[in-house]
């Protein structure tokens, strides 16, 4: 696949058939995360992949309850959209998203990403060095292991929402209290098609040099 496409596909697939997803599948989407870059090479991740039916409906059932809390709080914190496009756009996103609320449990697979709680802070004679917080040195693996699925036809989604009860997830899972569960991830055949998103365009979101200074679209 091409590798522009495959950037511009990998969507949030939200809905999932009944097909299974091979573990030899879901092996090498790992593999190629493992490849991701991390801050300092610390490569902090673990991957819990998670298809025992009888564990997955339970991880379902807490993200249910998580959802249940989640939505009415970000709808009550979301502005009013700019247009009847981008209101249309936000609501099949919300249908998606309570469609993986009540459904995530039927997933084929899915996969918790883990690190451990671990600090990047670093001081020197000055004081503090703000380098950022651990977990970009995690989610660039995460992107990798949805850009693999993709080329394997499998959709995913990265969802963080279970956050809300993450401490019940770790322990349907055997997690260790030391790690952070810092992203779920389910995999599975999409219902639909892979497409590019509508999304705002990139000379609209973009400043050269100076906040605020723009540019033309460039070819």
């Amino acid at each position: 696949m091409d590798l522009v496409e495959a950037l511009t596909t990998t969507r949030a697939v939200r809905r999932f058939t009944a097909e299974p997803v091979t573990d030899t599948e879901i092996l090498h989407c790992i593999r190629i995360a493992t490849q991701a870059p991390s801050g300092g090479n610390i490569q902090p991740w673990q991957f819990l992949v998670v298809t025992d039916p009888g564990l997955k409906r339970a991880v379902g059932d807490v993200y249910r309850r998580a959802y249940a809390r989640y939505e009415p709080a970000l709808l009550a914190s979301r502005p009013p959209a700019r247009s009847p496009e981008d209101k249309a756009a936000f609501e099949r996103m919300m249908h998606g998203s309570r469609h993986l609320a009540a459904h995530l449990g039927e997933a084929p697979a899915m996969v918790l990403v883990l690190m451990p709680k671990i600090s990047m802070s670093l001081r020197d004679a000055d004081g503090e060095l703000d380098v950022g917080t651990p977990f970009a040195s995690v989610y660039p693996a995460v992107q990798s292991l949805m850009l693999a699925a993709r080329g394997l036809g499998i959709g995913t989604t990265l969802t963080t929402v279970y956050r809300i009860y993450q401490d019940e997830v770790r322990a349907i899972c055997g997690v260790p209290e030391r790690y952070e569960i810092v992203a779920l991830v389910p995999m599975g055949r999409p219902r639909g098609r892979f497409s590019i998103g509508r999304r705002r365009p990139a000379e609209q979101v973009t400043h050269w040099d100076r906040f605020g200074a723009k540019r033309a679209a460039v070819d």
